[in-house]
């Protein structure tokens, strides 16, 4: 697969991830630690050497080639179908994404009833909502480009400017229908907060806690929705789209639910490590986790040690299937490669790799309405 290709669909599926569309795909790590990430679509078990990587890269550069060129062609070599190469701007976009942040028009996108793409939701302060924007109104145009029939990830990408370097204060144009009422609406993009974790107050007294991606601070944030929400009062974790991210905010969230233990074993290289939860977690309360095939990577993390340890009924379709452990090398020229070392276990043992999560309760339609139900039935705990 050509270079252009597998960086540009990575990235595509990575800005539709921060912007909760249908279409989603992991975060990478960040750090000097170097901890390991789950990004989606990594279908490949192969490995391959770091330092050849690096080498590769280095010595492209010593006779005036482009290093990231070359290691990327190794990384193709090497059967990691997904692993990839990155150059420094490239990766800086991804680290600030992992802070929960990313650049564009403050707007979600989904494929409506009609198979148009429709605006799914408005971010409350954002340059969509500032020129009047609704949840509803179709997507017509980019840039005097029509995009009937384009997957939802290639319009997250062209809100976002990909191909055109989009940047802060750089300008799109979109054409919009509401009804009948057709019009353009000249945008400027901006550095927005994602909104990765919302809460809201169901009927009956429970809690929907809906975790779109696991950026920086998620984790707590799920922690303190948790402590926050009615003594007792049951809780419905929403992880369905949730591509993945950072995997110590997946350790922290599933702490939320758990009072210390075994979240997942991890192997790098031959060497096995353990995420333990931290303690003091609601132990109480009824959980239900609501899952997809857009439930991927950490966000299976978590999906699995709940379902493993006997803390949540999961309820939905299953899951995506991504186990394997990816980590960041630094190259010579800046960019970053990104390789495949290992595999995630959940607490009974499981490999998710290729298998996914099936929930304990299997269903294709208005999955919401029957995780309720589940929660309902499950009564409160005191």
């Amino acid at each position: 697969m050509p270079r252009g290709y597998r960086r540009g669909a990575a990235l595509t599926l990575l800005f539709a991830s921060v912007l909760a569309t249908a279409s989603a795909t992991g975060l990478l790590p960040h750090g000097d630690a170097k901890p390991p990430s789950l990004p989606a679509a990594h279908a490949a078990a192969a490995t391959v050497d770091p330092d050849e990587v690096a080498r590769a890269a280095a010595d492209a550069m010593a006779d005036g080639k482009s290093g990231a060129d070359a290691a990327e062609e190794v990384v193709s070599r090497s059967g990691d179908r997904w692993g990839a190469v990155y150059d420094k701007g490239e990766y800086e976009e991804f680290e600030r994404a992992l802070d929960g942040a990313y650049t564009g028009v403050g707007l979600w996108a989904r494929r409506g009833a009609d198979g148009r793409v429709e605006v799914a939701r408005v971010q409350r302060g954002g340059p969509a909502e500032r020129a009047g924007i609704r949840t509803g109104d179709q997507l017509r145009a980019i840039d005097g480009k029509p995009i009937d029939g384009r997957p939802v990830s290639e319009v997250v990408a062209l809100l976002r400017g990909d191909a055109v370097g989009g940047a802060v204060g750089s300008s799109v144009v979109l054409g919009l229908q509401r009804g009948e009422h057709t019009w353009t609406e000249t945008l400027r993009r901006a550095r927005l907060d994602t909104e990765a974790v919302t809460v809201q107050q169901l009927e009956g007294g429970a809690v929907m806690i809906k975790v779109a991606a696991f950026t920086k601070g998620t984790g707590k944030r799920v922690r303190e929705a948790v402590r926050d929400a009615p003594a007792g009062a049951g809780v419905l974790l929403d992880l369905r789209g949730n591509s993945g991210g950072l995997v110590s905010e997946a350790v922290t969230a599933a702490s939320a639910f758990l009072d210390g233990g075994l979240v997942a074993t991890y192997d790098v290289h031959g060497e096995q490590k353990v995420l333990d939860a931290g303690p003091g977690g609601d132990t109480d309360r009824p959980v239900v986790a609501l899952v997809d095939g857009g439930t991927m990577s950490a966000a299976e993390l978590v999906a699995g040690a709940l379902q493993d340890r006997g803390r949540a009924i999961t309820v939905g379709a299953r899951t995506f299937g991504k186990g394997s452990v990816q980590m960041p090398e630094r190259l010579p020229d800046g960019s970053v490669a990104e390789l495949t070392v290992g595999h995630y276990r959940t607490p009974a043992g499981r490999d998710l790799e290729g298998k996914g999560i099936t929930p304990d309760l299997v269903v294709s339609e208005q999955a919401e309405e029957r995780a309720q139900t589940v929660l309902s039935g499950l009564g409160t705990r005191s």
